[in-house]
């Protein structure tokens, strides 16, 4: 068996811990070859790979890995158009898949990466390829459908509260009253906006949302 794992948009504090994960335990499943596309699919689509049994050739790797920020392999912004619309992306994947005698394609990312990996699957099922495609989230906005939560939400929001608290307290200090706006991110999704209200305690009086 024959896995191949890349990252894709931007890093989340734990982007790097899922790739450990996924390296784990494709390596305890009896993987033969481990492979990493460096700058997600879009690497991938030139081939530019990397044997991981290479590069965590230790324990000591693998854990540093996990908290190792940024992405390890590298990112892209690469929007994989429909089959339909761009074939020869699709054909050139599967051209390299095969030559790479790969069984098991992981994609760790957000929304967009979600919809490659989607993509990617119903291709395969249209062609009648056995190779399993595998998303493994990661968005801070932990709006991905039919998930309990995103892996990368958690720390985002334990950030967003404890800012929060932190600027109240800044805020606070002068006899002047004021009023202290702040924008957080999630795209069209509350989850991190509304984590800031656990910034609120016995001393702090929290925010208005």
């Amino acid at each position: 068996m024959n896995v191949v794992v890349g990252q894709s948009g931007g890093p989340t504090a734990v982007i790097n811990a899922s790739l450990a994960g996924v390296y784990q335990a494709a390596v305890k499943a009896g993987a033969e070859k481990v492979y990493g596309m460096r700058n997600g699919i879009q690497g991938f689509l030139s081939e530019n790979l990397v044997d991981l049994k290479t590069v965590l050739d230790s324990e000591a790797k693998v854990e540093l890995l996990k908290r190792t920020p940024a992405t390890f392999l590298g990112s892209c912004r690469y929007k994989l158009k429909s089959a339909e619309d761009n074939g020869a992306d699709y054909e050139k994947i599967f051209e390299i898949l095969k030559k790479y005698e790969i069984d098991c394609f992981f994609y760790i990312g957000g929304n967009d990466s979600m919809d490659t990996i989607c993509k990617l699957a119903a291709y395969g099922k249209k062609i009648g390829s056995a190779i399993r495609f595998v998303g493994v989230p990661k968005t801070i906005d932990n709006d991905l459908m039919v998930t309990d939560h995103t892996p990368g939400y958690g720390s985002a929001a334990k950030f967003v509260a404890t800012t929060m608290k932190e600027l109240i307290c800044d805020a606070r200090i002068y006899q002047l009253n004021s009023v202290l706006i702040v924008e957080v991110m999630g795209r069209n999704a509350g989850w991190l906006t509304a984590a800031s209200a656990l910034a609120k305690g016995e001393d702090c009086e929290g925010v208005d949302m």
